[in-house]
């Protein structure tokens, strides 16, 4: 089994930063991708930014240029650097990794959420 465990959500003023980590543990051999995803109320989930284990990175069009990810491979870590936040940012934030379990199968695992809202 493999925990996906999420820190650093709160509350910010719009123009703030806020940098979120996630961190995997249990039976993993690798891990092929990590990523952030985000769910408003009443909205869909959707991808924020995804980074493979080659260093590639995909960023969602509404983020380019405010979000960094990046990731720690040695330990299992992703982060998601957020700056120039606006409300519509607002919203609970998902860990994702695609992982290769130690008995060699690829699974997904999302984390447990943490929120992330902009307000004044």
């Amino acid at each position: 089994q493999v925990q996906l465990v999420e820190s650093g959500g709160g509350l910010v003023q719009p123009g703030g930063s806020l940098r979120l980590s996630c961190a995997a543990s249990g039976s993993i051999f690798s891990i092929n991708s990590m990523g952030w995803y985000r769910q408003a109320p009443g909205k869909q989930r959707e991808l924020v930014a995804d980074i493979f284990s080659g260093g590639s990175t995909n960023y969602a069009d509404s983020v380019k240029g405010r979000f960094t990810i990046s990731r720690d491979n040695a330990k299992n870590r992703v982060y998601l650097q957020m700056n120039s936040l606006n409300p519509e940012d607002t919203a609970v934030y998902y860990c994702k990794a695609v992982v290769i379990t130690t008995t060699r199968a690829t699974t997904s695992y999302w984390g447990q959420g943490t929120q992330v809202t902009v307000s004044s």
